[in-house]
């Protein structure tokens, strides 16, 4: 009995669906998993305090910041030994050689905005057939395929230059 190549076809792009490379896909999706809210951009509010005196209560400012909104700048400079006054502030002196020094070669103003546009742009240009999905696909690796580091081939030429170089897990 002959199986028709249609069937054999259909059977192999199944089996290839089921491979994976063990990494979670989900961690590396680019693009959001559905039409939801993200939860990650949903912080959740300070408590509500009820003053002691409800007649001193600030004017209302539509559009602005509450006593209620976090503060995550804030809080991350307080667990990391700073004074979140100064966060928005100028350098401090002591910090001023170290800031000299990062900024040395020169700051591109708005990078970051820059680099994601620069970003977003690779990934249209390289992904011109992603909207075609039989499987789960990864679509960061690939985006950046061509830019993939080999680890272990990176360690063998630091090593052939006389390098010190860690020990690593064996693979490769």
């Amino acid at each position: 009995m002959r199986l028709p190549r249609a069937t054999i076809l259909v059977t192999g792009l199944m089996l290839a669906a089921c491979s994976g490379d063990g990494q979670p896909p989900e961690l590396r999706n680019l693009q959001p998993p559905g039409k939801g809210p993200d939860e990650f951009s949903v912080l959740p509010g300070k408590p509500l305090e009820t003053p002691g005196d409800l007649s001193a209560l600030p004017t209302p400012t539509p559009g602005q910041g509450n006593r209620t909104d976090q503060t995550p700048v804030a809080n991350a400079v307080t667990a990391l030994g700073g004074r979140p006054e100064a966060a928005a502030g100028p350098v401090p002196q002591r910090d001023s050689a170290l800031v000299q020094h990062a900024s040395r070669n020169g700051v591109t103003e708005g990078i970051r905005q820059m680099l994601a546009a620069e970003d977003a742009d690779f990934r249209r240009r390289r992904g011109r057939f992603t909207q075609i999905k039989i499987a789960r696909t990864d679509r960061y690796r690939q985006a950046y395929k061509s830019m993939l580091l080999d680890p272990y081939a990176a360690l063998g030429k630091f090593r052939q230059m006389g390098v010190e170089t860690p020990s690593a897990p064996p693979g490769g």
